[in-house]
């Protein structure tokens, strides 16, 4: 289990954001597609933040607020990705092992983090999502062993 790689267990198929994205399409795109983290990226493709559900969320205004719903909903509509976005996120590389990404994001409590190559170009996410998927794959090959 030591040398189990990042590219055998990440999500290739990942959608990516750029940074002059509104807030709400952002928001759009995770929940049609039942995602909570889009790696955000420049025109070259290159990564260059990541924006999460929780960031999203966060960028509500109160339920105190002086405005009413429609200065909200306008407001809203203008908030960019760029403006609530993590910017330069922990990220790793194909070849990186599954030890690598885990302890990662376990050391600075993310759900998440981008796969990118050497141009740091996004091919990928790992997510927690992932991790438990080969536990439970070890898990069952464990159990049939016995």
């Amino acid at each position: 289990m030591k040398n189990l790689l990042v590219k055998d267990w990440m999500t290739a198929d990942v959608f990516t954001v750029t940074a002059d994205m509104t807030v709400p399409d952002a928001s759009s795109l995770m929940r049609d597609h039942q995602i909570r983290r889009l790696p955000v990226v420049d025109r070259d493709k290159k990564l260059i933040g990541i924006v999460s559900m929780s960031d999203i969320l966060a960028a509500n205004p109160s339920n105190a607020t002086m405005l009413d719903i429609w200065e909200v909903n306008y407001l809203l509509t203008r908030l960019k990705i760029e403006k609530i976005m993590t910017r330069d996120p922990y990220c790793v590389r194909a070849d990186s092992t599954i030890k690598e990404a885990a302890q990662l994001m376990h050391d600075h409590k993310v759900g998440g983090i981008p796969v990118v190559d050497k141009d740091r170009h996004v091919i990928g996410i790992i997510t927690e999502s992932d991790i438990f998927r080969l536990l439970i794959a070890w898990f069952n090959e464990e159990t049939a062993k016995t």
